[in-house]
């Protein structure tokens, strides 16, 4: 279960999402060169091969380390995507591309969003979405959403199968484990209504609406998708409504529970920054990430790891120079990886209140000062400030790391949480 967020105000575009995943299930931030192809060969994606593109644009991912597409990410000419699983009524049993694909896809090829869209949009068209999209649970197959954006405009494309709806967003929106576009589309599939009638989808009683016609009620139902979308949009709608908008508000706003008061222990489906515990509830966001985009610049920001409200969000960008602290050296490796060495952290502090508290109030500073290197600088830092940036945050992980990694895991025995969270680590390999 994930979210994913949007927010346009004083031309520059916030994007946000948390990627919630299986909760070992590593995911490791990525940059990846620009490059142009020469090489007849398919490209390989996760399941299936399809036509190479002529080149490709230089792209930073997060991405589960066993699948080759990514939950988000953004490329050097300014486009960020995050998508969304959706439950619909036409999910195919047959390999196709799955939504981590596109989404890289569109993040390759795209020049602008609405390219990228369009991109993501022609692939569905021609390959058709299909796949197990579960780490460990091999039912786990679905459809997708995707928030698209550059720092000109931003769009929502939904789809079902190979049918699709594409909404502009003028201010602030967010997208969740369910449809969300209704009748009020800017965009569609060619031949859509026609073709959901064929297919006995659509009844032509009252009008076309992609969200009654396609979605449904039952895994949204015991994910609570449509009250997280209500919770996030709560939270833009706030953001948006203040005098000033910051990225840390943005950073801040995937770090809502629904009773904020609660430990991960009673956490929810309904929680945005979401913790695993038991049959229902059983993805924890594995990585986060917050993009400002404006014609100027763009600055990205990734957590690497799970958990934003015990994780500080660490800068990034297509300055190959530079080795950003965030960054793993290939995609598939997870020995050594920022990811593991903070799930150490994170499994054990999710039982220990007072040393949680003491984090989460050294996140809150430790990111004030780095990103206060960013607003003095009008949001165009130098190779120096982003240097200086990350040496902040490299500093406070590597401190962290040695304070909490050995402390011992308190898990109380007659508790459905603790002996869920046992069986997890014995399962993931972190036992000691």
């Amino acid at each position: 279960m994930c979210d994913t967020h949007v927010l346009i105000k004083n031309n520059i575009v916030y994007f946000a999402k948390n990627s919630d995943r299986e909760t070992g299930e590593a995911q490791l931030v990525v940059r990846i060169p620009a490059e142009s192809n020469n090489k007849p060969q398919k490209l390989r994606t996760t399941y299936i091969p399809i036509e190479p593109a002529a080149s490709r644009h230089g792209v930073i991912l997060s991405k589960p380390f066993w699948i080759w597409g990514a939950e988000m990410g953004a490329n050097d000419q300014g486009v960020v995507i995050g998508n969304e699983a959706i439950y619909s009524r036409v999910i195919d049993k047959k390999r196709g591309l799955i939504g981590m694909d596109l989404l890289r896809l569109g993040l390759e090829r795209g020049d602008t969003a609405e390219h990228a869209m369009h991109v993501i949009i022609e692939l569905i068209e021609k390959y058709g979405q299909g796949g197990v999209c579960g780490y460990r649970d091999q039912r786990m197959r679905y459809d997708n959403s995707f928030i698209i954006a550059d720092a000109g405009q931003a769009w929502i494309l939904e789809t079902a199968g190979r049918f699709w709806v594409a909404k502009k967003v003028i201010s602030f929106s967010a997208i969740s484990n369910c449809l969300t576009i209704g009748e009020d589309y800017d965009l569609k599939s060619q031949g859509l209504e026609d073709k959901a009638k064929q297919k006995g989808f659509f009844k032509s009683k009252g009008a076309f609406s992609f969200k009654k016609t396609f979605d449904t009620r039952f895994i949204p139902y015991f994910a609570a998708s449509r009250q997280r979308l209500q919770s996030s949009h709560n939270c833009l709608q706030q953001t948006f409504q203040g005098q000033q908008i910051n990225i840390q508000q943005m950073m801040n706003n995937l770090r809502t529970h629904y009773d904020q008061s609660a430990s991960p222990a009673t956490g929810t489906n309904r929680d945005v920054c979401m913790h695993a515990g038991g049959f229902i509830r059983r993805s924890q966001t594995c990585g986060s990430m917050v993009s400002r985009l404006w014609d100027k610049n763009s600055l990205h920001f990734c957590t690497g790891t799970s958990a934003p409200c015990m994780s500080i969000f660490k800068p990034v960008s297509f300055d190959f120079d530079l080795n950003f602290s965030v960054l793993n050296p290939d995609e598939q490796t997870v020995d050594g990886s920022l990811w593991q060495k903070n799930e150490h952290i994170h499994r054990r502090l999710i039982f220990m209140d007072k040393k949680r508290h003491v984090l989460q109030e050294s996140i809150a500073r430790t990111e004030n000062e780095m990103l206060s290197v960013f607003e003095e600088k009008e949001f165009m830092p130098s190779k120096d400030d982003m240097i200086k940036a990350d040496d902040i945050v490299r500093k406070w992980t590597d401190r962290c790391f040695h304070e909490y990694r050995h402390h011992t895991f308190h898990y109380p025995s007659m508790s459905l949480y603790g002996m869920f969270w046992k069986k997890m680590n014995a399962q993931d390999g972190f036992l000691l």
